[in-house]
């Protein structure tokens, strides 16, 4: 959910919030894993998309992920969810049900990237190892962090910063905190 991407107004994700990750974030954009970046424009975001989501997103159930590695792609620091499976079962059918929308815009593929918490991805190149490094014995003692993922949350950016649009509880009879 970084700027860095050239967001346009309007522009959508689900994602999974955790706030619980926020002291761990070295970047100006709140602790998540992506489920599905882009999702739809949210002009395209009606009654039936939200319902639709809704009634997705209720057949999965409540979930743990456990973060206690850090991995990097070029110029990015990143934890590891653990198991990543349910987050990578609930894009599945996200993209079962809107296929239009490409993990990622499909830079990375038609699979995009593997479920992952961005936690640095400003430093340039020449100076991400060594800083990345820094971060890594800053944050271990922290780890590892457990979080129990409840809904998954529509984000709109806004032209400044992703805005949490709606939250879609997982499973049934599950309400949203």
């Amino acid at each position: 959910m970084s700027a860095g991407w050239g967001h346009g107004v309007g522009e959508t994700a689900l994602t999974i919030l955790l706030p619980e990750a926020d002291p761990l974030m070295r970047e100006p954009f709140p602790a998540h894993v992506s489920v599905l970046f882009p999702f739809l424009h949210e002009d395209r975001v009606d009654a039936d998309v939200r319902s639709g989501l809704a009634a997705l997103l209720r057949e999965h159930e409540p979930f743990e992920l456990t973060f206690a590695e850090f991995g990097r792609y070029p110029g990015v620091l990143y934890l590891d969810p653990w198991p990543a499976d349910p987050v990578r079962a609930l894009t599945k059918s996200v993209l079962a049900a809107w296929p239009e929308c490409l993990p990622y815009g499909g830079i990375f593929g038609d699979d995009g990237l593997h479920p992952h918490l961005t936690l640095a991805n400003s430093e340039p190149p020449e100076t991400a190892g060594t800083a990345y490094d820094a971060v890594e014995r800053q944050l271990a003692p922290l780890l590892p962090l457990t979080v129990t993922v409840r809904e998954v949350t529509l984000v709109t950016w806004d032209g400044a910063a992703w805005q949490p649009a709606e939250g879609f509880a997982l499973g049934a009879g599950t309400a949203r905190d």
